[in-house]
């Protein structure tokens, strides 16, 4: 299973509105298989396995294995055929699956059918991981809404006040680096109208890190002005412009339930200034935060998270699930937003 959840992530970002998953195929403690679903419309994971396993060994080779699959396997039809039915039709003695699917067409339903075919089912094994992989397609089935991010960087002091003469970093290279792995994850990158005035970003991804089958993310902007965002700015001029949206003095809850009906968004990461953010953070949209802390202190009026801020302490936003990396001089640190209702975690 957990060579099934490596595969799964390499799906991660790529397969909107789809959840990611990752399957292998074993017999006699040999791995015939393993696949992983690349996109929407395309194989689902246990498909991808399958086939995997005939490139490999012929056909007839699933007679008899075992699958392992982070997530349940869809029983319905369609862009693609139901998984329960291939899964019959291979041949196989016996289903493990990592999670059950949050969608109600099909959570809690592949069991019955397998077993009807003669087939053992275990379930919940490396539960949590799985659950984990899939915890955006589980927020919007279970909400309609995405799973929101928070990326930002700023000095020891909170603060991400610098000089119009300098440049918009404050990270260092390898921090850098990696937020555009964390742009391969999201279907979306969402920013204000302010930000694209002051810094003119292009939010896209660049370098290695990401698979070269990743589209670009969505470039969403929030502004109240008429035209908030210059037309020579890069995100409206650059090659991936049509991959640019603009909502004017839209409320936030609105734009996010449209980034999810209207073009299969699962994941949003917000890349802005602190108003927006402490807005976003305030309003409690957010689900995680993703912090790059730099060894400066810049002082200034510009905090890193503005907003209302929290009324008493009994009301502050607390983390989950935390972890802390060094990268370079800075120090990344990366948690969940510790809510009831959680939907898996970083």
């Amino acid at each position: 299973m957990r060579r099934a959840l490596s595969l799964a992530r390499r799906g991660a970002g790529q397969t909107s509105p789809n959840p990611p998953v990752g399957a292998v195929l074993v017999k006699d403690s040999v791995e015939l298989g393993a696949g992983w679903h690349k996109g929407a419309g395309q194989p689902h994971a246990e498909v991808e396995a399958l086939n995997d396993a005939v490139r490999r060994y012929g056909e007839g080779a699933a007679r008899g294995a075992t699958m392992y699959v982070t997530l349940e396997p869809c029983s319905t039809h369609g862009r693609t055929g139901p998984c329960t039915t291939a899964l019959i039709r291979s041949g196989i003695k016996r289903v493990v699956i990592g999670a059950i699917d949050p969608n109600p067409t099909h959570g809690g339903k592949a069991e019955s059918l397998l077993l009807d075919a003669g087939i053992d089912v275990m379930e919940g094994i490396e539960e949590s991981a799985c659950q984990s992989v899939i915890r955006a397609f589980t927020k919007v089935q279970r909400s309609g809404l995405p799973w929101v991010m928070v990326k930002s960087a700023f000095g020891m002091d909170g603060r991400v006040t610098r000089p119009p003469s300098e440049g918009q970093w404050l990270s260092g290279g390898g921090s850098r680096k990696e937020v555009h792995a964390l742009r391969g994850e999201v279907d979306a990158i969402l920013t204000s109208g302010k930000t694209v005035r002051s810094d003119n970003p292009r939010l896209t991804i660049r370098g290695t890190s990401v698979a070269a089958e990743k589209e670009q993310p969505l470039r969403v902007v929030l502004t109240s002005r008429e035209n908030g965002v210059p037309k020579d700015s890069h995100i409206l001029t650059d090659d991936f412009r049509d991959r640019t949206l603009i909502y004017r003095s839209r409320r936030i809850e609105c734009v996010l339930r449209d980034l999810v009906s209207d073009h299969g968004v699962l994941s949003v990461m917000i890349e802005a200034g602190g108003n927006l953010v402490g807005q976003f953070l305030d309003e409690g949209w957010v689900d995680e935060v993703v912090f790059y802390l730099a060894p400066l202190i810049t002082g200034g009026e510009v905090p890193a998270v503005g907003g209302e801020g929290a009324v008493d302490l009994e009301r502050r936003i607390q983390m989950g699930s935390c972890s802390f990396n060094r990268i370079g001089n800075d120090v990344r640190v990366r948690a969940t937003i510790l809510r009831s209702g959680n939907f898996g975690d970083a």
